[in-house]
């Protein structure tokens, strides 16, 4: 049994839209089921701690999948949510991986948080497997490496795509767009169609597109546990 740690954003707000924000279900709970049914062992992290906020738009009938519709009945689960511990009392050399569901909060407070830069440097440093899904990876264009050099230059990643941005109507709210802002960083950007599972692995790194590539970007980090 490895223990792995998910980290999800504590940034509720889209915005100055008066909207709300968070993680996305999905991409939460698809990679959740995906480690515990492999039988490892999960901590919940935040930068605040306490309940992560869920965008509400991922709540919605049609956005739900087998693994939504398996954490609404999962009391254990529900439960594991409302107590994620700070990131500040995170001690990352206790995991064997990282992963970080997406959703449009992590673009305000996970991309400046110096605990989450620091657990992604050490983690690359130490070979932990580290996996970013949808709109996570787009927090790696700003963290520097020691030296000052950007730590996804020449790094094989994706990450929602403009066009996903657009089709959901934020493009003009969101801080930056992902796909811009790792290709700016100087990263080795790839994706595939708007909408389809589509995940890249570069050495420890594992990052997937958008919520349908989140289950299959929890294989792959299990993949790398094991090999």
């Amino acid at each position: 049994m490895s223990r792995i740690l998910m980290i999800l954003t504590s940034h509720d707000q889209l915005g100055d839209t008066g909207r709300r924000t968070g993680f996305w279900l999905e991409e939460f709970a698809a990679p959740y089921y995906v480690f515990r049914d492999a039988g490892h062992d999960i901590t919940l992290a935040s930068p605040k701690g306490g309940r992560p906020p869920v965008d509400p738009t991922s709540t919605l009938p049609q956005m739900q999948t087998d693994s939504t519709r398996r954490f609404e009945a999962d009391d254990a689960a529900k439960a594991a949510l409302t107590t994620s511990i700070p990131l500040s009392e995170v001690d990352v050399t206790e995991f064997d991986a990282v992963f970080y569901p997406g959703g449009h909060g992590p673009l305000w407070d996970l991309v400046d948080d110096p605990t989450s830069k620091q657990i992604i440097l050490d983690s690359d440093a130490a070979d932990r497997p580290l996996g970013l899904v949808c709109h996570a990876p787009g927090v790696l264009h700003a963290i520097k490496k020691q030296d000052g050099t950007s730590f996804i230059t020449d790094r094989s990643v994706t990450g929602f795509t403009n066009g996903e941005e657009e089709a959901a109507g934020l493009t003009n709210i969101v801080p930056f767009l992902v796909e811009d802002s790792l290709k700016e960083a100087g990263a080795r950007y790839s994706k595939g169609p708007d909408g389809d599972n589509y995940v890249v692995t570069d050495g420890t790194l594992v990052t997937g597109q958008n919520p349908a590539s989140s289950a299959d970007a929890a294989r792959r980090l299990l993949d790398l546990l094991t090999h």
